[in-house]
Order: C-alpha cells, then sequence, then structure tokens
C-alpha cells in the first residue's frame, strides 16, 4: 500500500473502499470483504445510513482500531457549531469508535463556518485525527482556506479520467490539502469501462479498464476510494501497485478530460435545492 502525508502529518492511504449508496444491511458483510481482501481505509458519511456496518466490520474483523482508517462526512442537515457538535457524537457511536480518522464537510451549504468550529474543536479533542471538506469548488474552498484556523486537510471532489481536476489540485495543493476522488469511476458514465484507451493500456498491462482508470489517479497522488459490492471487484482494484503507467499512456488519458461533471453542479439552483431538502 502506498500512503500520503496530510499537512498535520497523518499518513492515509492512497486506496480506500467506499460505501456510498452500499445498502445498510449489507454494509457490514461488503466492508468485511474488503476488508479480507486487505483494504484498510472506508469512507463513509451520516448522509449514506450505513455507519453502523462500517463500524460492525471492523469489529469482526479482530484487527485493532489503529490497523484502520475510517473517513466520515458531516450532512448538511447538521451544519452549524451545535448541530455539528451533537452529530459527531452520534457518528462516533454509530461507528462505535472514540475518533474518526478523517472527518470532512460533505457539502458546502448551510452554516459551514459552524461546522468547520466543530470539526476544529473535535480535532482538538482527540476525536479526529484530520479534518477536511467535500465537494468544495475552488471558489468557495479558497474562501474557507484562507479564513479557517486549521487548513483543511482534504477535499473530496468529483474526480475521474472525463473529470481530472487538474486545476483544482493545484489550488488545494497551495493550501497543503490533499485532493481525494469521489466516484472514480464516474460510476461507468461515458462508457469508462469499455473504453478504448483505457482499454488499449490495460491490454500491454494486463490490466482492466478500470484498473489503468484508478493507476492514472494514483500516480497524479490523487486518493481513490473505489466501491464495489463483488469481492472480486474490490480485488481488481485493489491491485494497483504491480504496474505503473508511463509518460505517454499518462498523456493519452489527460486527453480524455471533458473538465466537467457528469453528475451535478453546485451552480444549478434545482440541485442546490435538491441537496439542501435530502434527509
Amino acid at each position: 500500500m502506498q500512503y500520503v502525508q496530510l499537512n498535520n502529518g497523518v499518513e492515509m492511504p492512497i486506496l480506500g473502499y467506499g460505501v456510498y449508496q452500499i445498502d445498510p444491511a449489507a454494509c457490514a458483510r461488503c466492508v468485511g470483504d474488503a476488508i479480507r481482501i486487505g483494504y484498510r481505509s472506508i469512507d463513509t458519511a451520516q448522509a449514506y445510513r450505513n455507519e453502523e456496518g462500517v463500524g460492525e466490520a471492523v469489529r469482526r474483523s479482530g484487527l485493532a482500531r489503529g490497523e484502520f482508517f475510517i473517513t466520515n462526512k458531516i450532512w448538511i442537515s447538521n451544519a452549524g457549531e451545535q448541530r455539528a457538535r451533537a452529530s459527531i457524537e452520534e457518528s462516533l457511536r454509530k461507528l462505535g469508535s472514540d475518533y474518526v480518522d478523517l472527518l470532512l464537510i460533505h457539502q458546502p451549504f448551510g452554516d459551514y463556518y459552524g461546522t468547520y468550529r466543530a470539526m476544529e474543536e473535535a480535532l482538538a479533542e482527540g476525536k479526529a485525527r484530520a479534518i477536511g471538506v467535500s465537494n468544495f469548488y475552488p471558489d468557495r474552498f479558497i474562501d474557507l482556506a484562507t479564513f479557517c484556523d486549521i487548513k483543511p486537510a482534504v477535499n473530496q471532489v468529483e474526480t475521474h479520467v472525463f473529470n481530472q481536476q487538474r486545476e483544482a489540485q493545484r489550488i488545494m495543493e497551495r493550501f497543503g490539502t490533499q485532493i481525494m476522488s469521489w466516484g472514480p469511476f464516474a460510476e461507468g458514465r461515458n462508457g469508462l469501462f469499455t473504453n478504448e484507451t483505457l482499454r488499449a493500456i490495460g491490454e500491454r498491462h494486463r490490466k482492466s479498464a478500470a484498473q489503468v482508470a484508478l493507476r492514472f489517479l494514483i500516480q497524479r497522488g490523487v486518493v481513490v476510494i473505489p466501491k464495489s459490492t463483488h469481492a472480486e471487484r474490490m480485488r481488481e482494484n485493489f491491485e494497483l501497485f504491480d504496474f505503473a503507467l508511463d509518460e505517454k499512456e499518462m498523456e493519452a488519458i489527460e486527453a480524455l478530460d471533458r473538465g466537467q461533471s457528469l453528475f451535478f453542479s453546485h451552480y444549478d439552483p434545482e440541485t442546490v435545492e435538491y441537496l439542501l431538502n435530502y434527509r
């Protein structure tokens, strides 16, 4: 496993397992499979409603809590200093842990400044080892990172071969913030798994298009958290460290970048209203 060092010295695996859209009833099984394959970084969120499953799988593994890197995110309905503080306690209870390794603001809406103050407090109290944000576009990211006391350790944003976030990554690096990808497969959109460029490169390395897509991000220093409910796919996604892409292959994949989201825009009023009303 390779690691990245966050701006406070905490080390984070560059490859983890995401549990977005995994049914709460199946989460413990899926995370358990991932742990047996070798994953130690697990990404969940209050909005996913499966924190208990993550905690159950970690306990069942028999491994010490310190072997894991758990990321959690505070949802918009818990924004503001008091609500965020209470939600952190509730999440720790659900996870069955005294701390999370990384705590993020899930979306840049509501009183996210108050949320961030509660997270800074959690960091000081040892309830989080690092704090950061998710889905913060460069404008709001620069605003928060300029005025907060503790610079975000991570910004988790949509990042994949079709939306590579290169300019956003450069801005994050100015503040010492690590870029982290959600949706590294773009959920299969734009035919990612059958893309001719990715498949051709994969054939040279005896790897799948999916593995090439992940390897591309890792070589750019992007933390990835691919999700699957199938153990064989989890294993495939884990096998990324026995090959490397050369400069020409990286350039070929860079040419796939469309520079825009395949999912949503915070500048779209209907999207914002949907997120604000999601419970």
